[in-house]
């Protein structure tokens, strides 16, 4: 054995071994306060990479659930709007086959007509609040709803806008139409029996993309939800091994520093050699 005052290979072997120990515990902390395993690029850089990728999908993926709820939330408004008309449109063709009977007299006639017209102005009050988040889908302007139903944005689901005004294609019944005559009250049973038919046809397509938007804003919550888990098995710690790996380090960080110190000591011995 070599014995130098210049040099203590002893020390310098057990604090580098300290040192490799409080590294392994330091990134064992880190592990444990974050939960996870990979943290960073340089703890596994292409691990790392592909779990940033997956969370950009995830990202995406909450913005495709926000777009199908706006979606989801203006079809749910036209609905319900439709549907409401759809009750007036059934109020009013009873009024009109009752005008349209010949033997009624003027007075009855009158009053049916009044009733009637203020069927017909409710049409257009609901037309003109079935708006959700500005989107109208049954006014006149034409707007269809699209919604987007993947992360990248490159695939939508489209609802069509339909028409529910008065005189639009759907609903023939115009602004001043009354039944006030028999002659008028013939003429609007046929216009509001088309109404209703044609009104029939429009909540089956608005039901239709109604229930497609759910069904991909269900699929997109439940890709998400997958994404993460994946995401999960990549990057995750296991906190129980890395409770195990904390107390074995915290031991062995414990022996180290004892095993420097004594190493430390080491040089002492060497005044023995000249002591007479």
């Amino acid at each position: 054995m070599t014995f130098s005052i210049n040099v203590n290979a002893s020390a310098l072997d057990a604090l580098r071994k300290l040192n490799s120990t409080n590294d392994e515990l330091a990134d064992t902390q880190t592990r444990i306060n974050t939960g996870l395993r990979i943290s960073s690029a340089k703890d596994n850089a292409a691990v790392f990479s592909i779990a940033q990728k997956l969370r950009g999908d995830v990202r995406g993926l909450n913005a495709v659930k926000q777009s199908l709820d706006r979606g989801i939330s203006t079809v749910d408004v036209a609905l319900a709007a439709s549907n409401a008309i759809s009750d007036l449109l059934l109020e009013m063709k009873e009024k009109a086959v009752a005008a349209a009977d010949q033997g009624l007299d003027t007075s009855s006639r009158i009053a049916l007509s009044q009733d009637f017209e203020a069927l017909r102005d409710q049409i257009t009050t609901i037309v003109d609040n079935a708006s959700f988040n500005g989107s109208n889908l049954i006014d006149g302007n034409g707007d269809n709803i699209v919604a987007i139903t993947n992360s990248d944005a490159t695939q939508t689901l489209t609802v069509s806008h339909q028409a529910l005004a008065l005189s639009s294609t759907n609903i023939p019944i115009t602004s001043t139409q009354n039944i006030s005559t028999q002659t008028s009250a013939a003429l609007a049973v046929t216009d509001v029996s088309t109404s209703i038919d044609n009104l029939n046809s429009v909540l089956t397509k608005f039901g239709a993309g109604s229930t497609s938007l759910e069904q991909s804003r269900m699929f997109a919550g439940r890709l998400a939800d997958v994404i993460e888990v994946g995401i999960g098995n990549l990057v995750d710690a296991d906190m129980a091994k890395e409770s195990a790996n904390l107390q074995a380090l915290q031991v062995k960080q414990q022996l180290g520093i004892q095993a420097l110190s004594i190493a430390n000591q080491s040089p002492q011995s060497i005044l023995s050699l000249f002591q007479g």
